[in-house]
């Protein structure tokens, strides 16, 4: 057991470093706070801080209770700041192995398919429950509540406790780590928010609706402690580091894609455009998610490190029957014992061309599809008044799933778009995500029935 707690001389260098960036302060006020009692900083496993944050690299933020926190340039929480005697209790605690410690090795990893083996991102993103769930009280035995981050000026002092207290608010805004890891739980489980892009929109909203109706259970997105504890129970944090292969580099790409028709036609291949493009995709992200997480990358360079969601393998099973709820904007799909298996935000018709109504079946299945614009069948595009065949690949326009339903010119599909899913309209089909349709075609088979609802 640790008996004594002290800065020792090189701890003494890290406090010099943290009261150049604000940290520590002699001010009144935090004196007045913390009745006079000796400060010290732990890192995310609760012991004190080894490394010096380079000047520049973190930022202070205070929770509802007044502590002090480090949060590096990724909105990772690296450090948190405790009176010495509360050091000395939780090291007490952890040494009787505390059950309520969060520590991803616990928790056996679930490997990734080939094309994402990645390592683990020593650092999972903020906040982290292993700090707020661990027991700080030794006294009482409770465990602190989650914080309300409030962001504070490095140069300034906290304002006094008193003014600190604010209400909780009803609907608090979570910050973007916060709902990637939610994503990132949805996407595992079958239940697709559509784009990882660390926005709580309408997509996670329905995907939240389908895991009551799959689960019997009411998710709070902002209780991430439960969440970053599900996620490292099966299969790992959300976030990863993956390096980029000299394959990824290669492609091939195409340099844009058209939109006029008779242009898609020429093309040999409807490739993707980027390597950025392409990770994107693979990973179930946002193009402009992954590029702000990853700022001053060469996405084109063999061997750079980036900064991505780990998704992990594809839902399996059997589906019996199809819902394409029109309303909702969402596929859902059952098992034979009427069970949700799966569900996906979609883009369903439009008022234009209006997808079908009552029952349907899938007739086949067809990876990689090319695409025939017919005019006189499908919907007029530009001056194009004659059959086009145009290239298979992800940017066509079914992207690169295609589930034939037994209404002609109608079918399941993938897009070259997946950040307008749930968002638009499409010409009378129900485009999915390129990575949602791929994981729906895997689990179903000719004869599944298509229920169009309104």
């Amino acid at each position: 057991m640790k008996t004594t707690v002290s800065l020792a001389p090189r701890a003494a260098a890290l406090a010099a470093a943290l009261i150049a960036a604000g940290l520590f302060s002699a001010a009144p006020a935090l004196a007045d706070q913390y009745r006079g009692q000796r400060m010290v900083v732990v890192d995310i496993n609760g012991e004190l801080m080894r490394d010096i944050p380079e000047a520049g690299s973190v930022r202070i933020v205070l929770d509802n209770r007044g502590r002090r926190l480090l949060v590096d340039n990724w909105d990772q929480v690296i450090g948190l700041e405790i009176p010495a005697w509360q050091y000395q209790g939780q090291s007490s605690i952890i040494e009787r192995g505390a059950e309520r410690r969060m520590d991803a090795s616990r928790f056996p990893e679930r490997p990734l398919p080939p094309r994402q083996q990645v390592s683990r991102d020593p650092f999972p993103e903020a906040p982290r429950a292993r700090i707020e769930r661990r027991d700080l009280n030794p006294t009482t035995g409770t465990v602190p509540t989650r914080p309300k981050i409030i962001e504070v000026p490095a140069a300034e002092d906290p304002a006094p406790r008193e003014q600190q207290a604010q209400p909780a608010a009803k609907t608090p805004k979570l910050a973007k780590a916060q709902v990637t890891a939610l994503q990132v739980y949805l996407d595992r489980n079958g239940i697709s928010p559509g784009v990882i892009d660390g926005r709580m929109g309408s997509n996670v909203r329905k995907a939240l609706a389908a895991w009551f109706e799959a689960t019997g259970e009411r998710i709070d997105p902002a209780d991430t402690d439960l969440i970053v504890s599900r996620l490292a129970a099966d299969g790992g944090l959300a976030f990863a580091t993956y390096t980029i292969t000299a394959e990824d580099a290669a492609g091939p790409f195409v340099a844009s894609i058209p939109s006029d028709y008779a242009e898609k036609a020429k093309l040999e291949r409807m490739s993707y455009t980027s390597t950025l493009e392409m990770l994107a995709e693979r990973f179930h992200m946002d193009e402009a998610y992954l590029r702000q997480l990853n700022p001053d990358v060469d996405f084109s360079l063999p061997g750079v490190q980036i900064k991505v969601v780990a998704t992990g393998s594809e839902k399996t099973g059997k589906v019996a029957r199809i819902v394409a709820d029109k309303g909702k904007k969402q596929v859902r799909a059952y098992d034979a014992a009427g069970k949700l298996l799966a569900a996906y935000p979609a883009t369903i018709g439009s008022t234009d061309t209006p997808s079908p109504s009552g029952e349907v079946t899938i007739e086949r299945v067809a990876p990689n599809p090319g695409y025939t614009y017919n005019p006189k069948i499908n919907f007029k595009q530009g001056n194009n008044d004659k059959i086009l065949q145009v290239p298979p690949g992800p940017n066509g326009p079914v992207g690169s799933m295609w589930m034939a339903l037994s209404k002609p010119t109608y079918g399941i599909h993938g897009t070259p778009e997946p950040s307008t899913i749930g968002k638009t309209q499409s010409h009378g089909c129900v485009r999915l995500t390129n990575w949602d349709a791929a994981e729906l075609a895997g689990m179903v088979k000719p004869g599944v029935t298509v229920s169009f609802i309104e």
